[in-house]
């Protein structure tokens, strides 16, 4: 792996990590306990809720996609990595969500 590479996937750990933390305060400042008594942890819960999103937004995309009819390739090339492009956008969107909330809030408390 090059240095070059090993970066990126650095940064994409890093900012993964730095979501799933956002993620966890999130959790933590709003009651989100609508399941009743829950025996997980934060950490799991940030997860789930990770995975929840980017699979929502999938799905939105792929409806989208379909229903406009526009050609998007089967596969992109990132690094060394083949992904569906769909999917990645939606992890992405997924990752940047809590702190896109946190700025928005910040900006509303602003006003």
């Amino acid at each position: 792996m090059s240095g070059g590479t090993a970066l990126m996937v650095g940064l994409v750990i890093l900012l993964i990590l730095a979501s799933l933390r956002e993620r966890v305060k999130i959790r933590q400042t709003r009651n989100w306990d609508i399941l009743g008594e829950s025996k997980t942890s934060p950490l799991s819960q940030a997860i789930t809720n990770l995975i929840g999103v980017a699979g929502g937004i999938y799905l939105t995309l792929v409806v989208l996609v379909a229903f406009l009819e526009i050609p998007v390739p089967s596969k992109v090339c990132l690094l060394w990595l083949s992904v569906e492009p769909l999917a990645a956008i939606a992890v992405f969107l997924a990752v940047i969500q809590p702190f896109m909330i946190r700025l928005l809030s910040v900006y509303r408390g602003l006003r």
